[in-house]
């Protein structure tokens, strides 16, 4: 098989209890909702966070799955005012890691359980600990 059959990434799922709840979370972040249509198992639900360049899904959850890191690392251009912003929300948020050479970023849980973690898009670092390498 050749890599032409695929071509891309659509959408990440986010497994989620109740869609109603999460998404009321998500538009809280600042999430657009690009669509919102019935299914036979639910709706389907696709949100775009910033730009509009990632698509994700808020899928109903299967209730034997254990949730936790799903690899989702969201950016931000302010992790200070994000991680602010988010406190006084009352989202559950870990401390801000600030590793010399790595961006600044921190930790967050959705009402579910999905962990993920918002990054620093500042391009700058401190080059003794480590090499930015350019995107």
């Amino acid at each position: 098989m050749d890599s032409m059959h695929i071509t891309g990434v659509r959408t990440v799922s986010i497994p989620v209890n109740d869609q109603d709840d999460a998404l009321r979370f998500y538009r809280r972040l600042g999430f657009a909702v690009l669509r919102d249509a019935p299914t036979p198992n639910g709706r389907w639900i696709e949100l775009a966070p910033g730009s509009g360049n990632v698509i994700l899904t808020l899928e109903p959850a299967d209730p034997a799955v254990h949730r936790g890191s799903i690899g989702i690392r969201f950016t931000s251009d302010d992790v200070d005012a994000a991680h602010a912003a988010m406190l006084a929300e009352g989202i559950d948020v870990d401390e801000i890691l600030r590793w010399p050479g790595v961006p600044a970023m921190f930790a967050f849980r959705d009402p579910d359980g999905n962990a993920f973690s918002i990054t620093s898009t500042d391009q700058t670092t401190d080059q003794s600990a480590g090499e930015r390498i350019a995107s």
